[in-house]
């Protein structure tokens, strides 16, 4: 009798498509949903070192809330790697700008930190406004568990 663990693939598996609205959610506990999505936690076959998880759109990204002082304290780094490089923009210039680097970059916070996350982070779709061009791929409305304890 074989007793070996099984190691599920992506060919053993069927990848949905969800849409997420972000508008009024707040942000960590949107961004944690939306990983475990990607992931593929949420299936009974998941394995931790394969991308068994599902794809995620990301609508109404600009209305992506903050509780608290948060959104006037918040700041993101980059470095460009010269002498002098270092950029600091603020959350509210951001969500102005473009709001959908703000989910994607907490979202990628969650993920593995290696070439599997790379590869899982290319499954999620973030748009500001409430349209999205993956209509052929039929995404199911997908119901946040935070917002669900709330009501």
């Amino acid at each position: 009798m074989d007793k070996a663990t099984h190691f599920f693939t992506v060919k053993d598996t069927e990848r949905k498509w969800h849409v997420v609205n972000a508008e009024g959610q707040t942000l960590g506990r949107l961004a944690s949903e939306v990983a475990h999505l990607l992931r593929g936690k949420h299936k009974p076959m998941f394995t931790p070192n394969a991308d068994l998880g599902d794809f995620v759109v990301v609508v109404n990204a600009s209305k992506i809330k903050m509780t608290g002082k948060r959104p006037e304290l918040k700041e993101y780094f980059h470095y460009t790697g010269y002498p002098g490089g270092a950029t600091f923009e603020k959350f509210q210039d951001i969500v102005k700008k473009q709001p959908q680097r703000i989910i994607e970059h907490a979202v990628k916070g969650m993920l593995p930190h290696n070439r599997l996350g790379r590869q899982i982070i290319k499954k999620l779709k973030v748009y500001g406004g409430a349209e999205h061009p993956h209509a052929a791929q039929v995404p199911q409305p997908y119901r946040l568990l935070s917002t669900s304890q709330q009501e």
